[in-house]
């Protein structure tokens, strides 16, 4: 089944934040047997198959299409190091964090912090040199994850500490140039705007420093005040240890490897509760002819 683009569009809106949303609040998803509608996808498979089943065909025709996206990226990413070399225990997966005018893509922190900004085939390269400015003064490591057909130009435009990973036709890492960690380069007042103020607070109670005692509304110039005369791989280091700990994902870790893995980066992103976790189990294991009917 060659996808078409306006196919790969709807194959990949199937993974979108209003289906996991969706499915977690209802058990069912209009808007997944609408876009289901909207492509060949039923017509490959038995309709005694499940909504779990028709997730893995969507995402294993994206993955080979000429059409992948940032969620295959971060499917790949997810897959293959937090859930690889990784688990749920030992490391945290963030989205969407921010860095200076920039937001990296994906952050992993286990014993250290490592951004990763993708650039897929849909992507262009226009802001890159702007996002690894921002992200090396924020995390220890960057990676850039490319499609082939970016490579030559990443390899360029990208400092020799980034490093630059392609994604393969078939769905496998190849490092191109290895990351460098280097905790030291990270500006502790840009690193403050990752945390929230009782992270912050943390960071410097482990530090062994006084939390500010000000008005709600002078909280942040005065934190920013004090985390510029600190040392940055002292912060880097702190800051690591307080995000694993306040926004640890190991409560999920039975409930993903109980999920197709089609679904996981999705579902990491979502951060479902216990009873959206047991409606999104539920919807997955219906079998797609009732769920066509959620219309």
């Amino acid at each position: 089944m060659s996808l078409d683009r306006s196919e790969a569009a709807a194959l990949s809106r199937l993974f979108s934040a209003t289906v996991l949303r969706e499915l977690g609040k209802q058990g069912r998803s209009p808007l997944f047997a609408r876009l289901v509608d909207h492509t060949r996808l039923a017509t490959y498979m038995s309709p005694k198959e499940t909504v779990g089943t028709a997730f893995d065909k969507a995402f294993e025709l994206l993955s080979k299409s000429r059409f992948r996206d940032d969620y295959v990226y971060r499917t790949a990413i997810t897959e293959k190091i937090v859930l690889g070399r990784h688990n749920l225990n030992t490391a945290t997966l963030l989205n969407e964090v921010r860095a200076g005018s920039c937001k990296a893509d994906v952050v992993i922190l286990n014993g250290t912090s490592t951004a990763y900004e993708i650039k897929s085939e849909r992507d262009s390269l226009s802001r890159l040199q702007n996002q690894i400015f921002n992200y090396r003064q924020v995390f220890a490591t960057v990676n850039v994850v490319v499609s082939k057909s970016h490579l030559s130009e990443v390899l360029k435009a990208t400092p020799e500490d980034v490093g630059v990973i392609t994604l393969s036709e078939r769905f496998r890492f190849q490092t191109s140039r290895e990351a460098q960690s280097r905790a030291e380069r990270i500006v502790p007042r840009m690193a403050l705007e990752v945390l929230r103020v009782d992270e912050a607070a943390a960071v410097l109670t482990r530090l062994g420093l006084e939390v500010p005692g000000v008005p709600n509304t002078q909280i942040r110039s005065e934190l920013d005040r004090i985390f510029a005369e600190l040392d940055p791989t002292a912060v880097h280091e702190e800051l690591v240890k307080t995000l694993r700990a306040s926004r640890s994902q190991a409560n999920l870790a039975s409930f993903i490897d109980s999920i197709p893995a089609s679904i996981r980066a999705a579902s990491l992103a979502a951060k479902p509760n216990p009873k959206s976790r047991i409606r999104i189990k539920e919807a997955v294991d219906t079998p797609l002819a009732e769920a066509l009917a959620w219309n």
